[in-house]
C-alpha cells in the first residue's frame, strides 16, 4: 500500500471512529403515557379505609416488601401498584368489614431498583433516585448536588439494560453542566446506572 493510500485509510478509519463516539448515545425513550409507580421497600404510604378511620394508617414499606395495617398484617406491597395494593387489602378487610373501599397514596416515593436510577462516583451526593416520568440527565445531576472537584464528568458512563442486553454509552456531563450543551442533556429510563470517574491528575 503506497503512503498516501495509507493516510486515507488512516483518515477514513478516524473518521468511522469519531462517528460511532458522536452517536454512541442512548436512544430516546418511546413517546407515551408513563408507566404507574410501582411501590418499592423504603416507600411510605398512606392506607386510607373509608368510613374506617380506625383502620387508616401511615405506614412504611419494609425492607422485606411488607407493610401491616390494623386488621392486616404482613402483606406484600413491593412491585405492585398502589390501585393493586388497594385491592389485595380490600379482599382482606372483607373478613371484618362489609364491602371495604380502600385507596393507598404514596406519600415518599423510592420505588423497586427497576424503577431507580443510581448514581455512583463523582457526584456530591450519589445515591439512588426514584425514576420520575421525562426525567433527564440535568434533572439527575441536580438532584445529586453536580459534580465533585474531583470529577471526569465528560468521561461518564449510562449503563443500561435493553433487551436482556447490558448496554454503555457516553455521557458528556461536563459539557452540560459547566457549558450548558443542552444536547448533553439525554433522556433517562428507569435502572438507568451513572458512572462517574475521578480525574486523572
Amino acid at each position: 500500500m503506497s503512503g498516501l493510500s495509507l493516510r486515507l485509510a488512516v483518515v477514513l478509519a478516524l473518521g468511522v471512529l469519531c462517528g460511532c463516539v458522536a452517536t454512541n448515545l442512548p436512544p430516546a425513550p418511546p413517546a407515551g403515557v408513563a408507566p404507574e409507580y410501582v411501590i418499592g421497600p423504603g416507600d411510605k404510604l398512606t392506607i386510607f379505609v373509608w368510613r374506617n378511620p380506625e383502620l387508616s394508617a401511615d405506614v412504611p414499606v419494609r425492607p422485606d416488601g411488607r407493610i401491616s395495617i390494623p386488621l392486616v398484617e404482613d402483606i406484600v406491597a413491593s412491585g405492585k401498584t398502589p390501585s393493586m395494593l388497594a385491592r389485595d387489602i380490600e379482599l382482606r378487610l372483607a373478613k371484618y368489614v362489609s364491602k371495604p373501599i380502600v385507596t393507598v397514596l404514596p406519600k415518599e416515593f423510592v420505588g423497586t431498583f427497576g424503577e431507580q436510577i443510581r448514581v455512583v462516583g463523582e457526584a456530591a451526593q450519589p445515591r439512588a433516585l426514584p425514576y420520575r416520568a421525562n426525567m433527564t440527565l440535568l434533572d439527575v445531576m441536580i438532584e445529586v448536588g453536580g459534580l465533585t472537584k474531583y470529577a471526569a464528568g465528560d468521561r461518564a458512563k449510562l449503563v443500561r439494560m435493553a433487551d436482556g442486553t447490558e448496554q454503555t454509552y457516553g455521557l458528556h456531563i461536563d459539557s452540560l453542566v459547566k457549558d450548558g450543551d443542552i444536547a448533553s442533556n439525554i433522556p433517562l429510563l428507569p435502572g438507568d446506572v451513572i458512572i462517574i470517574p475521578q480525574r486523572w491528575f
